[in-house]
Formats: structure tokens, sequence, C-alpha cells
């Protein structure tokens, strides 16, 4: 998208969002690998450069997130009827760990139920929000890179 801003890439970002359901949580292993895993993208959030995911707090990703903060999201969008290959967006930032049910409250979604049998009150339960910090993005022929904030 040639002569825009950040903010109406983000707008570009976050309409192609609503269509993707999962992405990848990319964190930093012990040891230095990279661990990846899928998390549901709720498909019902206005992206604004904030991401909400919900897992355990007992599991790697939580510990990774403990030790290094800074995560990558991975998301891909379908190809077009047409055979154009879909958006393929790529996130850094940086992640914190949530365990107030009132903020579980604001983004939970019902079919999280299908993980979370309890909603907020499952035993366990955590939030991860991502901070974006800076995005970049290809859909076809159109590609951006851009700090958020």
């Amino acid at each position: 998208m040639p002569d825009t801003t950040p903010a109406q890439q983000l707008a570009h970002i976050a309409k192609a969002m609503r269509d993707i359901d999962f992405a990848m949580l990319n964190t930093h292993a012990e040891g230095g690998a990279i661990g990846g895993r899928p998390m549901s993208n709720n498909r019902e959030v206005d992206y604004d450069g904030d991401s909400y995911y919900f897992t355990w707090e007992d599991c790697r990703m939580v510990d990774d997130i403990k030790r290094d903060p800074k995560v990558g999201l991975s998301l891909q969008g379908n190809t077009s009827l047409f055979g154009k290959p879909g958006i393929f967006i790529a996130v850094e930032g940086t992640a914190d760990i949530v365990r107030d049910k009132a903020q579980f409250a604001k983004h939970w979604s019902k079919d999280l139920e299908r993980w979370f049998e309890q909603g907020i009150d499952t035993e366990g339960l955590v939030m991860l929000h991502v901070r974006a910090t800076r995005v970049a993005y290809w859909d076809g022929e159109d590609e951006g890179d851009f700090v958020v904030g």
C-alpha cells in the first residue's frame, strides 16, 4: 500500500485479521530455540495492535514469556476465489500475562469454552496480552512494514 500511513496500514491489517481464525504465537524457548503454538485469533476483535489469547498458566509457552516477553505472531489469510494468495502477516511484540478475571471478561468469546469449560472461572486460566511493536505484511502485490504506536 504505497503512500499510506501506519494508521491506514493497521486498518488494512485489522480488516484482514477478522477472517483469520488462528495465529501462530512464537516465543523464545529455553536454550535459544523458537517455540510456536497455534492460538485462536477469535475473529471478533477490531485489531489495534493488541491481541489477546487465553491459555493455561502452567504451560511451557507461559514459562517462555516469563523468561523473555518478546514474541512473534504469524497469520495467513485464505487464498481468494481467483487463486490470489491470501495476506501474510508477521507481528513482533511484547506479551504480558494477565490474571485479572475482569480483563478476561472483556475479551472472552463463548467459543473459548471448547477449551476452558468453566469460562473465565476455569482454574489455571491466564490471558496473554500481546502489544505489537512492529508489523509486516504481504498481500498479493502490496506489502508494508511499520512500527506500531
